[in-house]
């Protein structure tokens, strides 16, 4: 059966398909559109529908389907588009190959944590998948399904290409790693050589964040990148002309590594919340970029850009990243009808966008300028699909088009509803105090919800969030939606676990764990008794206060730690002297002992 033929197929009893439908009783959330070889179809891969849906680009209609048994991450395809391989499973990651001309499950590859972002080198023979919450890449063969190698990065890989030589990778993390309470906190792009493995990287400018796309030029010459920048240390007094948080674009120069400036893609009273997906016309003229908070696209003329930047004096002069006019005369901003658009796919023309929140694949002519995100062609991935309150909600909390001139939305400082590794003067207990971000996991049941306790609940927090860090007015049933989102949320499995299970160095920490009393403060389900405690780490104004036990559960996705973010690792806060007793109770523990603590903390 060819692709002008293909109908539902399933890959796994239970898969959640009925019908002509797959996980009708889910969203589709598109995190992923991919070409198909020469033919007139695209493929979109929807993530929470756990299917790859077949769109035919003249129609814009869906001919085809394949269902898949858990969630996914993204799809590459090869140039002749007879081999699909889709990522996903979370802590039990796959990557399931697909044969493009019969729709079968053609083999099943596993890898680890939370795989995304699969690239193909360009000669075909090599997979690469960022393996999010292992903090690695993954390298394999295409041939022989076999794991070739498995690479280090920084943190939390999450996107990822490959030069036009295959020579290098280029792996986008989203997340800085180390002390909070530095004068440089960022992110960084890890530079893979495929020959010898090794890693360098290329550190982005100080606040950068939320690193979510990456892309190499059509010519091979430039790396371009999107993430939030960050202007965490002011205190977070206003929020017009980009006072807490701008949205950058990042261009690094691929033949000597080296960072050639950083763009704002916002205006000078109007945000691009949350960049995300990177795309780029036929001819190399237009660089697609959008913005996942804001809902729009932006055009940007790519010569004219790069002229820009390096007629300005290159890597000894970059374009100033605070500059909300950089783009002035070179960018256009095109509004679109759908939600969350974390996927591009151009090609002759026009750019396919995939809305994440509204389950729609939407149409974009890039030679009309004129053009309105009203008069788009969408596709309806999900038909008759309502939103349920927890769904709104997580829309309501990734949505910048909500905040006063649209420069962020929660999820700006909140990632995935967790942390942005940021310390942030949020004047809730002052000013001159800045505080380590806090993971928005259980916060509705481990009241108090700030470090110092000035929000009674989460109910008050994000209500406050709302007003004091959106500077907006917004109906009370849109901060029940996220009330009922944040409820929702779940813990992801540690990487540390074994089979689902502590690992033999975890439980003797966790005997140590118990031996030493941590359960005084960090007891029951949650690990916290919700109480305030004096731990000598206060300083100015806060001297004397009590600060909230926080919760340990995913504790291997939150760091840096404490309230200063002054620990980088588990391992700082179990032997820094300043921080309460611990270091009285664990200063007697050997490296062993001390090792086995650790893994049982990180296996939370």
């Amino acid at each position: 059966m060819d692709l002008k033929g293909l109908i539902v197929s399933l890959l796994m009893a239970g898969a959640g398909c009925a019908g002509d439908r797959c996980a009708a009783e889910s969203h589709a959330s598109p995190v992923d559109v991919d070409g198909l070889g020469a033919t007139d179809r695209m493929v979109v891969t929807a993530g929470t529908g756990r299917e790859l849906m077949f769109v035919g680009k003249d129609g814009l209609n869906v001919v085809g389907r394949i269902g898949f048994p858990a969630e996914l991450t993204g799809t590459a395809v090869t140039a002749d588009g007879k081999r699909l391989f889709v990522t996903g499973g979370g802590p039990e990651g796959r990557v399931w190959v697909v044969d493009g001309g019969s729709g079968e499950l053609a083999g099943e590859i596993a890898t680890g944590h939370s795989p995304t972002s699969p690239v193909l080198s360009p000669d075909g023979k090599r997979l690469f998948v960022c393996e999010r919450f292992d903090d690695s890449v993954a390298v394999i063969d295409v041939e022989s399904g076999e794991l070739v190698k498995r690479v280090a990065v920084i943190r939390e890989p999450f996107a990822a290409d490959v030069s036009k030589d295959g020579r290098k990778l280029y792996v986008a993390n989203l997340l800085p790693r180390g002390r909070a309470d530095a004068d440089y906190v960022a992110a960084a792009v890890s530079v893979v050589d495929t020959e010898t493995w090794e890693v360098t990287k290329v550190p982005l400018v100080n606040g950068a964040v939320g690193v979510r796309g990456i892309r190499v030029s059509p010519d091979g010459r430039h790396v371009f990148v999107t993430h939030v920048l960050a202007r965490y240390q002011v205190p977070t007094t206003q929020l017009d002309r980009g006072w807490v948080a701008t949205n950058a674009l990042a261009i690094i120069r691929t033949g000597d590594g080296k960072l050639l400036g950083t763009v704002l893609l916002d205006d000078l009273n109007l945000g691009f919340a949350n960049p995300w997906a990177i795309g780029f016309s036929d001819d190399g003229g237009t660089l697609v970029v959008s913005a996942a908070g804001s809902h729009e696209l932006g055009l940007i003329d790519l010569p004219g850009l790069l002229a820009k930047v390096e007629g300005g004096g290159g890597v000894d002069d970059p374009p100033p990243h605070n500059d909300l006019t950089y783009l002035t005369g070179l960018r256009k901003r095109v509004p679109l009808a759908l939600k969350g658009p974390r996927a591009i796919r151009v090609e002759g023309g026009k750019a396919w966008v995939a809305g994440y929140f509204s389950d729609t694949l939407e149409e974009v002519d890039l030679t009309d300028r004129e053009r309105r995100g009203g008069e788009n062609r969408v596709l309806e991935l999900n038909p008759g699909m309502e939103m349920s309150a927890e769904r709104r909600g997580e829309l309501y909390f990734h949505d910048g088009s909500l905040c006063f001139q649209q420069w962020l939305s929660c999820s700006t400082c909140h990632p995935d509803a967790r942390v942005d590794a940021l310390n942030w003067d949020l004047l809730n207990d002052g000013i001159g105090n800045p505080k380590n971000v806090k993971s928005m996991l259980y916060t509705h049941r481990t009241a108090p919800t700030t470090w110092l306790g000035a929000r009674a609940n989460a109910e008050v927090s994000v209500r406050a969030g709302i007003r004091h860090i959106q500077f907006a007015v917004r109906p009370e049933e849109d901060a029940e939606a996220i009330d009922a989102y944040l409820r929702s949320l779940r813990p992801l499995p540690s990487p540390r676990l074994v089979d689902g299970r502590l690992s033999e160095s975890a439980e003797r920490g966790r005997g140590w764990f118990e031996t030493l009393d941590c359960t005084r403060c960090h007891e029951g389900e949650l690990m916290t008794d919700q109480d305030g405690h004096k731990v000598g780490t206060l300083t100015g104004v806060d001297v004397g206060k009590l600060v909230d036990t926080p919760s340990l559960i995913e504790l291997w996705r939150t760091a840096p730690y404490l309230h200063d973010g002054s620990a980088a690792t588990v391992r700082d806060v179990l032997t820094t002297e300043s921080h309460g007793d611990i270091y009285e109770k664990t200063k007697g523990l050997s490296a062993t002992e001390l090792d086995d603590l650790e893994e049982y903390l990180m296996s939370l």
